[in-house]
């Protein structure tokens, strides 16, 4: 008896050379040349007459052949695409991980649809954004947030101050140079916070959902070694459509 994942890779080389045949006989039934024959005979008026050789042209192709070929070619895809869409029916796995049932009995068709999903969260939870590693961060219940320690800076102002090159005499008044001086007039106490989350919850997060996945393609493999039944659909469909 034929597993399921037989009859799969069987269904594409059969829907294609079925689709070829079917494009190539429709193409020749438009063919009017060779539908029509001919037969004709030539007799003169007396027997002194001109003697001519009898014509004739073949009918090549019949439209009833034509229908009796299609009913044969396409018989064999309808029977296999029915054996696998009635196979797909029955044919069913649990997704098991770390031992444990996550979800029991499903189709394969659903896991091709679980197979799709997690390769897209997978991407989306890669770019999930990540805490800057040169922060040390503590989280928040406050806020539901991550935050840092709180850091205190000085807040400075440039103070002019003067400065006596020489002093004043009776000749001369004395010589001042201003310079600025940075005065610290208060301090500054900075904490951030982000939204982001730790490395290490994005990489597990990521690592389940890898996890899952393979468990997936696991069970789609273990659902499509299903043995099918045989499907014979095909002669009733085309037993009325071209009796």
């Amino acid at each position: 008896m034929a597993k399921l994942n037989q009859i799969i890779a069987v269904e594409k080389s059969v829907k294609s050379r079925s689709y070829a045949d079917i494009t190539e006989a429709h193409h020749n039934v438009q063919k009017q040349a060779l539908l029509s024959g001919i037969s004709r005979t030539y007799q003169p008026k007396d027997e002194e007459g001109e003697q001519l050789p009898p014509e004739s042209t073949r009918v090549q192709i019949g439209a009833e052949e034509i229908l009796r070929f299609t009913s044969a070619n396409m018989t064999r895809l309808f029977d296999v695409t029915a054996t696998k869409d009635w196979a797909n029916c029955e044919a069913r796995a649990d997704v098991m991980v770390d031992g444990q049932v996550l979800i029991a009995g499903v189709p394969v068709s659903y896991l091709l649809f679980l197979e799709k999903q997690l390769t897209d969260l997978h991407t989306f939870v890669k770019k999930l954004p990540v805490l800057d590693a040169a922060e040390s961060w503590v989280h928040d219940p406050s806020t539901d947030s991550w935050k840092t320690e709180p850091v205190r800076t000085n807040r400075t102002k440039k103070v002019p101050r003067n400065h006596v090159k020489a002093e004043a005499t009776e000749k001369h008044p004395a010589q001042v140079e201003v310079y600025y001086e940075d005065v610290t007039v208060g301090t500054w106490t900075t904490t951030k916070f982000s939204g982001a989350l730790p490395a290490e919850r994005v990489n597990a997060l990521a690592a389940r959902v890898e996890k899952l996945a393979h468990a997936v393609k696991f069970a789609r493999e273990e659902a499509n070694n299903h043995e099918v039944t045989d499907r014979r659909v095909g002669e009733d469909v085309f037993g009325y459509l071209f009796a």
